[in-house]
């Protein structure tokens, strides 16, 4: 077989199962977007483009090399800091996006002769982590404590890394956190929470880490995302500066990965400083989620995202482009990006769009949902 014919194989069954993705749109600033990961609006406050804009004239438009060489410039370690406060953790480390920190993360801190549990509903970076890791990796129940204490004693033993997500990117739930951490300290294990939608609106913006008390813990490393609710780009690892130090020597997608552009560094450490400050920010994730809820009669999720059960994936890609002719624009996740096989239509409460904006958006969504077959949630 050519490779030509390979590919055309692999499309046509792709086509068949209806998980097919093509080119992306470019997104119309007419449409109102229920799509995007901006949950705060922060990516076009004029304070957070006013600081990429300052950084790019100060250090130009890339950090040059990586950071070990000549790549770590002055707004790096603002970024740095800047997280540090928002977090109230005692160390950050900054990647070139939240995809790295979790690699560098995950892979760094396991390795020969430790073992990796990830939540079944773990985002896809964890699992290529645990991949690349050269550790076995198993998953367990999604947001089950028990389980996972069930799992643990019987790698007893063992180095293992738990890995979870504080507020799941695809049903929007929230994990049981002080369960979890309270199992995974029981056992000796390290448990690393990905804070990718928990920044910016668990508790009041610091994650759902700082709001359940848990910041500074023992055994405990938080990986984070600037390009969702601070409204920039890269990522980042919190925790002691002994793990800080750790993953510099260890961490092989910051030793071999350019740094961070200044532009997406300054932003990032500027809408932290907002969230910061301006703790009501999250509120109005809070109230624009409660009325997409309300309006499509599903669960009340913990974050921004919001949940639609779809019959298969071809009735949620269908309704995703009735959606959009109509000026609307949502998520459509389907197999395998959707960790239980259910295709969704997934909707995203922004902070920055208009209640009575949110509100017949959402009403629109759910009647087009309507005219589908509903699958039990």
């Amino acid at each position: 077989m050519t490779w030509d014919d390979w590919l055309a194989e692999r499309a046509a069954l792709r086509h068949e199962r209806g998980v097919e993705r093509t080119d992306p749109v470019v997104r119309d600033d007419s449409m109102i977007d229920l799509a995007s990961n901006d949950y705060l609006g922060l990516a076009r406050d004029p304070r957070v483009i006013g600081a990429a804009v300052a950084a790019t004239e100060r250090y130009g438009a890339s950090a040059a090399a990586s950071r070990l060489v000549t790549g770590t410039l002055p707004v790096h370690r603002e970024l740095e800091s800047a997280l540090v406060a928002l977090t109230e953790q005692p160390a950050a480390l900054a990647f070139s996006s939240g995809y790295a920190a979790n690699l560098g993360a995950a892979s760094a801190l396991t390795g020969r002769g430790a073992h990796i549990l990830l939540d079944a509903h773990a985002h896809a970076s964890l699992h290529d982590a645990a991949r690349m890791s050269r550790s076995p990796y198993d998953v367990f129940t999604h947001n089950d404590p028990a389980e996972l204490d069930r799992r643990l004693g019987e790698l007893g033993g063992v180095r293992v890394l738990v890995a979870v997500e504080s507020i799941y990117s695809v049903l929007g739930d929230a994990a049981p956190l002080a369960e979890l951490y309270a199992v995974c300290r029981a056992h000796d294990a390290l448990l690393l929470v990905d804070e990718a939608h928990g920044i910016g609106v668990a508790g009041d913006g610091r994650g759902l880490v700082n709001a359940l008390g848990l910041t500074g813990s023992r055994d405990l490393v938080v990986t984070a995302t600037l390009s969702k609710s601070l409204g920039a780009q890269g990522g980042a690892v919190l925790g002691s500066s002994a793990l800080r130090r750790h993953l510099v020597n260890t961490a092989r997608s910051f030793i071999f990965d350019t740094g961070l552009a200044p532009a997406a560094a300054g932003a990032a450490a500027e809408a932290a400083r907002i969230v910061t400050a301006e703790t009501n920010l999250a509120s109005g994730v809070h109230d624009r989620a409660a009325i997409i809820a309300s309006r499509c009669g599903i669960s009340r999720a913990a974050g921004a995202v919001q949940s639609v059960p779809m019959p298969g994936p071809l009735d949620a890609v269908a309704a995703r482009e009735e959606l959009r002719a109509a000026g609307i624009l949502v998520g459509c996740f389907r197999p395998p990006s959707v960790p239980d096989g259910v295709s969704r239509l997934r909707i995203t409460a922004r902070a920055d769009l208009p209640l009575d904006v949110v509100d017949s958006a959402a009403a629109r969504v759910h009647a087009v949902a309507q005219r589908f077959e509903r699958v039990p949630q």
